[in-house]
């Protein structure tokens, strides 16, 4: 039976859309010319500063594009990395919050936050603290885990502590189609994880290794960083499972529950000082005006509707299969 016309167009969507995911995007002049980090007060007074880091959706170490890649963003690592260098430069600075909202993302990103805080916290003493906002998951928690003091919203979701690699085989849907995979490869396992065609038993365990391998690195993080954590329940904890704050928290995976301002008031308690500005660090000519502001600086988004940002979604997460610390319930926030 021949396929019939809209099982065709579909599939001629597919193989465009993974065409597309291999190409080069060039950053045209819409994004921001103006790249310099400046301060800007939100709350408070006096000489002493704390500094609000927010760190939010989709953990990467590659740059986020927008209006089909015409405008790119620097990512989640640049971000945090450019914050901190500028920070440990500071000496006002008494504390630092990361405010957390995010289900995760790469493994190699989320690792490289988490080292880079800890470096700035051990060249400076200063106390990072880390606030969690509606999601704070996987790769979420584990930056989280850099901080001293984890403060979770009474309404967060956290958890998902594991690794996941994501695959597929289409090889019974092309053999439908009468298509024929034709890869070349120097090594019976150079193509491992292709979509073109089974994994084979051999693959799937050299595959799960480097799966458990990434899930133990977690593991260690996270018992060294929190010494009070329940370790008899250590294997309900990291079977993958998201918990409310409540859980989290009599599980010994958060300190604390509170809002914002039980945020600034730990924040300024571990700094030791009565008055603080929280400031934040931004880009361009526009300021946040509050904590909750999303990305100062960023070039503003084009009015794509729910099937182009459905469509820049796929393409940030199309290039092939990687391992990811990321709560996949909620890769489509």
């Amino acid at each position: 039976m021949r396929p019939g016309p809209r099982l065709l167009r579909l599939v001629g969507l597919a193989s465009a859309l993974l065409a597309l995911s291999g190409c080069v995007f060039v950053t045209a002049p819409f994004g921001n010319a103006d790249d310099a980090l400046r301060e800007t007060t939100i709350r408070g007074e006096g000489s002493a500063k704390i500094l609000w880091l927010p760190i939010s959706g989709f953990i990467s170490d590659t740059p986020s594009r927008q209006a089909f890649g015409l405008i790119e963003q620097p990512s989640t690592l640049a971000q945090v990395s450019r914050a901190l260098d500028r920070a440990e430069t500071d000496d006002a600075i008494r504390a630092v919050v990361l405010r957390i909202d995010s289900p995760g993302g790469t493994v190699a990103a989320a690792d490289e936050i988490y080292t880079r805080i800890r470096r700035y916290h051990e060249a400076t003493g200063v106390p990072v603290i880390a606030s969690f906002g509606g999601v704070a998951a996987s790769g979420g928690y584990y930056v989280g885990l850099a901080a001293d003091t984890l403060i979770a919203q009474p309404t967060t979701i956290t958890g998902s502590i594991g690794v996941i690699l994501v695959g597929v085989n289409t090889a019974g849907l092309l053999d439908k189609l009468g298509i024929e995979n034709q890869s070349y490869t120097s090594g019976p396992h150079k193509d491992i994880l292709s979509p073109l065609r089974p994994a084979t038993a051999e693959e799937r365990a050299i595959v799960q290794r480097v799966v458990d391998s990434l899930f133990a690195r977690f593991v260690d993080v996270l018992e060294r960083r929190r010494p009070d954590l329940d370790r008899a329940h250590l294997d309900t904890i990291t079977d993958g499972r998201i918990l409310a704050a409540p859980d989290a928290r009599e599980l010994g995976l958060v300190d604390t529950i509170g809002h914002i301002d039980d945020v600034i008031d730990i924040a300024r308690d571990r700094a030791g000082v009565d008055n603080a500005r929280v400031i934040r660090y931004y880009r361009g000519g526009h300021a946040p005006a509050t904590l909750s502001a999303g990305l100062a600086g960023a070039a503003p988004q084009a009015e794509l509707g729910p099937a182009g940002s459905a469509f820049e979604r796929w393409l940030a997460h199309s290039t092939g299969p990687q391992p990811l610390y990321l709560w996949r319930g909620a890769e489509l926030r």
